[in-house]
């Protein structure tokens, strides 16, 4: 039985008078509360009882990251599409067009140019609902078009992955785009810019194992899951029962892994601050 569907839904429907909105409720993955989307919405996506972060839109990212929410577009350069061929269950391409449908974006990356803090910065949001958020040939393309917009205009470099790594689709090609963005990473650096990363959840695989994790300055949301394998690939692995909270934000910073853990609604004010001290001129 369905406690919202077959019991609240009716309920309301009987005093209102009209059908209700499917999308009314959201149900908390963590303590399983549930919140009013409108409430939840304007706290960021996070639960009000217990504090977890949900997943966000890029969109969202973008706008809770820029001024005024005022921000110009960077297209993705246009890659070749399929270049395997590949089909599992499904033709490569179907899943890409699938993809496309329910998100509206080109790939798994939006890339946006605005001012944070007044400061001109480029930033690179993942869209976890395209395929994981997962690394192929476009986000690559899009990470290099984004370093040398960065360079160009003399503008901090911010990341935010949410990954489940390379796509496995694209084969070598995905793997390929490791070296290639953190070659991507380090012309920014030797231009003397800022490079910030912002880990969310989830954070994993090839996309940890190359730019997510060579931040000059990297932040994580609260709870946020970073690492490379899975903790039960691992742990079969090792035959070794791993540490509580493995994985975690929280764990990585006791560890030395990251510089911060910030809540959502506080990142950009961190932002705002890091920029303004890393951009500021030298004498």
């Amino acid at each position: 039985m369905n406690w919202i569907t077959d019991f609240v839904r009716p309920k309301l429907r009987a005093l209102v008078g009209k059908d209700v909105p499917d999308n009314l409720w959201d149900k908390c993955s963590k303590c399983e509360q549930m919140i009013f989307h409108r409430d939840l919405a304007e706290n960021s996506f996070v639960c009000r009882h217990c504090g977890n972060h949900m997943r966000l839109e890029a969109k969202k990212r973008l706008e809770l990251l820029f001024d005024e929410q005022e921000y110009t577009r960077i297209p993705t350069p246009k890659v070749t599409l399929d270049p395997l061929k590949f089909k599992d269950l499904k033709k490569y391409s179907d899943r890409l067009k699938d993809a496309r449908h329910k998100t509206e974006e080109e790939d798994a990356i939006l890339i946006a140019m605005g001012r944070i803090g007044g400061q001109k910065s480029i930033v690179v949001a993942f869209e976890f609902n395209f395929m994981g958020g997962s690394m192929g040939t476009a986000v690559g393309a899009g990470l290099v078009a984004a370093a040398k917009t960065a360079v160009k205009h003399k503008a901090p470099l911010i990341v935010i992955p949410s990954s489940g790594g390379a796509r496995m689709q694209e084969g070598i090609l995905s793997l390929m785009q490791m070296p290639r963005t953190t070659i991507a990473v380090r012309q920014v650096k030797e231009a003397g810019l800022p490079y910030i990363t912002i880990l969310t959840d989830p954070t994993t695989g090839g996309v940890s194992a190359s730019f997510a994790m060579l931040g000059d300055i990297a932040i994580a949301e609260p709870g946020a899951m970073i690492g490379f394998a899975g903790a039960r690939v691992i742990q079969q692995t090792i035959r070794h029962a791993l540490p509580e909270g493995f994985q975690t934000a929280e764990y990585l910073l006791e560890h030395g892994m990251i510089d911060m853990v910030v809540p959502r609604q506080q990142i950009k004010g961190r932002l705002v601050a890091l920029i303004s001290l890393l951009m500021k001129p030298r004498v």
